[in-house]
């Protein structure tokens, strides 16, 4: 095997420039395949965080319109104690209605909270602008800076809230905050929990429990182990994928046309080592067959070339995976926004990446049996009578 390995290795240095072209060829099938894949993941990962990073992926609401959740502690208790990749989980209740200062009106929805727990879920402190603070206490709100330009708001403004089923209750502006959607800034009022069940008059009772999971694209198995879990007929439970079935469908289209592209991409690459190698057969045959008149095994003849793949695909998919990589960077250098951000951002998955090399490596070695089958069977008498 040793002795094997040294004339692969000659071989190899021998022809430096053949040698030089099959890792080059190797390299760009794995850099493509590097950035190709790290490209689709990261336009998935900005479309789910763009889409559903911020919002909630599984909601338990109650099964009647005009019901609530009651017990809503214990509930959470039990979802916490299931074995599921759920990174934040928080109780909601809200009331849609309209605000109102000096006569003039405008419709909203005021969504109360606990604020510790629904941060990890919306992050508040992120889009609330300079100068104003979270709810704290009962009888505060914070409003989308498109109700603060339609009804004139300053922070310590004090509003009138109410509905055609609630009565008016007066609140005081604490804040303002920038939903980055244009209907939620002109929509949404947030508001602390007790704030919520005071207007409404409920008691310690909620509308929602709401969710984010660690895979967004298991949050339909997810919600059934909570519903089975729970085991409650008076409640349902709505999951993002169930609700964003045309953003699913894109999502799954891209991971497609991704695995597709790189399976083509190894399958050519394939191809060319294979054909690369079985010519250098060809051109070896005469040093094959004085090895083999010097009583070079045929086995030690084929891993002659099983060790050419091996390090043929070693040194190209580090070459590709580098080469990748630098794609990568490049692209989101200079394919940028209008606010000189990436308009895909980079993401970087270092399992993805081994795997990309590491099956370069054994395409190439696998490519490599054809020559070495090739090579075993060459016989001696027949290249000394072609040489």
């Amino acid at each position: 095997m040793k002795l094997a390995y040294s004339i692969a290795k000659r071989f190899l240095i021998s022809g430096k420039f053949q040698t030089f072209m099959i890792v080059l060829g190797i390299a760009i099938g794995v850099s493509v395949q590097v950035f190709i894949g790290s490209l689709i993941s990261g336009l998935q990962k900005s479309l789910v965080d763009k889409t559903i990073g911020s919002s909630s992926q599984i909601t338990i609401v109650s099964a009647s319109p005009l019901s609530f959740i009651s017990d809503y502690d214990e509930k959470i208790a039990t979802i916490k104690s299931l074995d599921q990749p759920i990174d934040a989980i928080a109780p909601a209740l809200e009331a849609s209605g309209s605000l109102v200062k000096n006569m003039i009106e405008n419709p909203v929805l005021i969504r109360g909270f606990d604020l510790t727990a629904a941060e990890e879920i919306y992050g508040f402190n992120e889009k609330l602008l300079l100068g104003g603070s979270l709810p704290d206490a009962t009888g505060e709100i914070v409003v989308g800076i498109g109700l603060r330009d339609s009804l004139d708001l300053s922070i310590g403004d004090t509003i009138s809230f109410g509905s055609e089923t609630l009565a008016s209750t007066s609140l005081e502006i604490v804040g303002f905050m920038d939903f980055n959607v244009l209907q939620l800034n002109s929509l949404w009022g947030i508001a602390t929990l007790e704030t919520m069940q005071g207007i409404i008059g409920i008691g310690n009772q909620i509308s929602k429990i709401e969710m984010q999971v660690s895979d967004v694209f298991a949050a339909d198995e997810i919600d059934l182990a909570i519903m089975t879990a729970l085991n409650d007929d008076s409640l349902e439970s709505q999951n993002w994928k169930a609700q964003n079935a045309e953003l699913l469908s894109g999502l799954q289209g891209q991971s497609i046309s991704s695995i597709m592209i790189q399976v083509f991409v190894m399958i050519s690459v394939v191809l060319a080592i294979a054909s690369v190698l079985a010519i250098t057969v060809m051109q070896k045959s005469k040093q094959i067959g004085i090895l083999k008149a010097m009583g070079i095994q045929d086995q030690d003849a084929s891993l002659v070339f099983l060790f050419e793949g091996l390090i043929l695909g070693l040194f190209g998919a580090v070459a590709g995976v580098l080469l990748g990589l630098g794609l990568s960077y490049a692209f989101t250098t200079f394919a940028v926004n209008d606010l000189g951000e990436p308009v895909v951002p980079l993401y970087i998955d270092f399992g993805f990446i081994a795997l990309s090399a590491l099956i370069a490596i054994l395409a190439s070695a696998g490519a490599a049996l054809i020559p070495a089958r090739k090579s075993a069977k060459l016989s001696v008498i027949e290249v000394i009578r072609n040489a």
